[in-house]
């Protein structure tokens, strides 16, 4: 089967590799429909982070037929459409039930990689792989899009919004708008905000943003930012943060832009060893997230707005390549020339 690989910084390559087989009683081989290069590759990529050359591939989401299943599967079977979740929780344990499964407790292998390929062997699929009703031929390509969020970028948003505690009439401040900040302010109408301040400089993305309902736009970053956001909730700050970048500006600038007592919602990847976060202290700054509940939010919520059309997260994506074409699709992502970029697999 073709699968993506990681070559070297700035370049990923397309190469043969053996299809994946159950190796556990709780495996899943899943044929890949569509996959997705989510900004969190990009660091690799861009030679942010070390990675071994000619290795996997980093990518994470992916919908998709169900091929073969392990002896304890029980819940899917072959021919099954389903969205394969980044995380793999088990459903049962304490952090599951809590509504926490991504941070699951019954295992240790609980995020997905190597998706960008023709065909993935999920791990712990009896409870995290979530049925979509029908066959991908059911569906326009819009919607296909749609329910590709789901596996993680729409579900990473909704968590920010969840854990700060969005509520219906407040003032939100979104901080990144790629495609998780853009699903973040999808969550933070979804869930009654009145007051949606989007922070891209690329006019867009920006665009982008107004459509899913941010209601202002501050393209300023560091004190100035801070300033002119401040200023948007006349000097009080806002009631809740979400924070979908993960640099140390994007989490100082979010540390600062909240009134007291409000909830900054992390759930950008962390790309400092050290964050101070001190200030959060004097001013009552609640802290809260980290990997998102896909699998929960899908099955209670997420799945049923894009099938009713009430969300339409499938607009992040604003470019379709090809497996072969795995660099471009990088590559056009890190030159900000496409928000996401939607890698289709099969039909």
């Amino acid at each position: 089967m073709k699968t993506a690989i990681f070559e070297k910084a700035g370049s990923m390559v397309v190469k043969d590799t053996d299809k994946p087989t159950i190796q556990a009683d709780d495996d899943v081989i899943i044929k890949v429909v569509r996959a997705c290069v989510c900004g969190s590759d990009l660091w690799a990529y861009r030679g942010f982070n070390d990675k071994e050359a000619n290795s996997m591939n980093n990518g994470h989401e992916a919908i998709g037929i169900v091929e073969e299943t392990g002896s304890d599967i029980t819940t899917v079977k072959k021919g099954d459409f389903v969205i394969a979740p980044f995380t793999h929780g088990c459903g049962h344990c304490p952090a599951c039930l809590a509504g926490f499964d991504g941070d699951c407790q019954s295992h240790t292998d609980n995020f997905s990689e190597g998706n960008q390929a023709e065909y993935i062997r999920f791990q712990h699929g009896q409870w995290a792989l979530v049925k979509i009703p029908g066959q991908p031929s059911d569906y326009s390509e819009g919607m296909i899009k749609s329910l590709l969020t789901l596996a993680d970028v729409m579900a990473t948003g909704f968590h920010a919004a969840k854990v700060a505690n969005v509520k219906a009439g407040d003032t939100v401040v979104v901080l990144g708008d790629g495609a998780v900040g853009q699903c973040g302010i999808i969550a933070a109408k979804l869930l009654g905000a009145k007051r949606i301040i989007s922070t891209s400089r690329h006019e867009d993305r920006a665009a982008l943003a107004k459509t899913f309902g941010a209601t202002d736009n501050v393209a300023d970053r560091g004190d100035d930012g801070v300033k002119k956001i401040l200023a948007l909730t006349n000097g009080f700050g806002a009631d809740a943060v979400l924070e979908c970048v993960g640099t140390d500006l994007s989490v100082q600038t979010a540390l600062q832009v909240g009134r007291p007592g409000s909830i900054v919602g992390r759930v950008g990847l962390p790309q400092d060893a050290k964050q101070d976060v001190a200030a959060s202290f004097g001013n009552n700054i609640i802290l809260a997230g980290g990997p998102a509940s896909v699998t929960t939010y899908d099955k209670e919520l997420l799945l049923k707005a894009v099938l009713d059309g009430e969300i339409n997260p499938g607009l992040v994506f604003t470019k379709t390549f090809s497996l072969d074409q795995i660099n471009d699709a990088y590559q056009e992502m890190a030159d900000r020339k496409v928000i996401k970029s939607m890698v289709k697999i099969s039909d």
